[in-house]
């Protein structure tokens, strides 16, 4: 079943059940909180620190970074949190940190994802966010731990998610196709002083309003949408079973059936590539090109918009090579056919002869990307071609 009603500021649940057993990764245990707390236009109140001195310490420190008081009086019941894993707050480094406001206080943060779907929208959206602070989680500068939290598809579990994130200073994002259920969140995290981010709520509106029709208001698999065997999804699976047996120059002889043809030197990220691709549902080839062995003559013979070339640079492959043939425990004489930065140099002079000759053949430098990056360039240039755009984009129908 799926929630339908929205949960008023009333109906919020403040005391859990007597035998509380949320969803993963923790477990929640809470008395009853003073009914004045759940006020939306009371002034958010700072739990008193009692219990453990951990949880005292948390408290303080939550209290430091948000620049409230710490001498503010309060009106709220023990609360005691048993975590799986605990949170990793880090230690003060004075005694002054905890006990004035004039020092920041560092800590692991993290972000809440809920979904009453995969997850896989929250998922990849707060990823693609996090990728912008590189700068400081690589060094531990800001540490930040993620929870998934998919199929919350009922206000009992999405409060008790809720009420955790508030315990241990969570950040919340979420992607709730039914609005009671994405009010309520919103309303809690109102009440509880949670930050929180909405990410299909907003973009949901602006295209119902666009095409001036409402939403269904249902997650993926829900009853009543539409299946998720489509002929898209069997088009895909037929698309990675070709892929596979297309993997590394096997069967050329059906290379005329493939929608995208990739081709480079051993070690340029062919076979990712292509997989990457098939799971987006494009039938991908992919031939090896090797100094010794006749390239196979389909190669020249399909339709030469659908063929890219991948090259990389030499340092970068020589390095790349040398893990590989280390890993398969190759001796010290193929090692040097192989990785040898000679040898890898007359290889790629071999590829880019091959590509000169063809030149409609665009000609990818994949040193540095990712298999995502490279095969955004891939798409584009195949659906401008397809499409015979003057535009870069990628076009789908649906």
């Amino acid at each position: 079943m799926y929630a339908s009603t929205p949960i008023g500021l009333s109906n919020l649940p403040t005391t859990p059940a007597s035998k509380p057993n949320p969803p993963q990764p923790f477990s929640i245990t809470a008395h009853q909180a003073d009914q004045s707390t759940m006020d939306p236009d009371a002034e958010p109140q700072l739990r008193k620190p009692k219990g453990s001195s951990q949880l005292n310490r948390w408290s303080r420190a939550r209290a430091v970074r948000s620049g409230r008081k710490l001498d503010r009086p309060v009106h709220r019941a023990e609360t005691t949190v048993e975590e799986r894993p605990p949170a990793r707050w880090a230690e003060p480094t004075s005694p002054g940190a905890l006990g004035g406001g004039d020092e920041e206080v560092f800590g692991v943060k993290s972000i809440y994802m809920v979904s009453d779907g995969t997850g896989w929208t929250a998922e990849h959206s707060v990823n693609a966010a996090l990728g912008q602070f590189d700068h400081c989680l690589v060094d531990r500068g800001c540490p930040v731990n993620t929870h998934l939290f998919s199929g919350i598809d009922d206000s009992e579990r999405l409060m008790k998610i809720i009420r955790q994130a508030a315990k241990e200073g969570a950040m919340l994002v979420y992607t709730l196709a039914d609005p009671s259920l994405a009010e309520s969140a919103q309303q809690a995290c109102r009440i509880w002083g949670i930050p929180s981010t909405d990410i299909l709520g907003p973009i949901t509106e602006a295209i119902a309003s666009h095409l001036g029709v409402s939403p269904s208001g249902l997650p993926r698999g829900a009853p009543g949408r539409s299946s998720h065997l489509s002929e898209e999804y069997f088009r895909r699976i037929e698309a990675i079973e070709f892929t596979i047996k297309q993997d590394d120059g096997a069967l050329p002889e059906n290379l005329h059936k493939a929608e995208v043809i990739l081709t480079g030197v051993s070690r340029t990220g062919k076979t990712p590539l292509s997989t990457y691709l098939a799971h987006k549902g494009y039938k991908v080839a992919n031939v090896p090109l090797v100094m010794g062995v006749p390239v196979p003559k389909t190669l020249f013979e399909v339709n030469p918009e659908k063929v890219f070339g991948l090259t990389i640079n030499p340092v970068v492959l020589q390095t790349i090579r040398r893990a590989r043939a280390k890993s398969l425990g190759f001796s010290e004489e193929i090692r040097s056919n192989y990785s040898e930065m000679d040898y890898v140099r007359e290889e790629l002079e071999f590829a880019r002869r091959i590509f000169s000759k063809n030149p409609s053949w665009p000609v990818i430098e994949v040193t540095g990307k990712a298999i995502e990056e490279t095969a955004a360039v891939i798409l584009r240039l195949y659906h401008d071609r397809q499409n015979k755009c003057s535009m870069p984009k990628i076009s789908k129908r649906y």
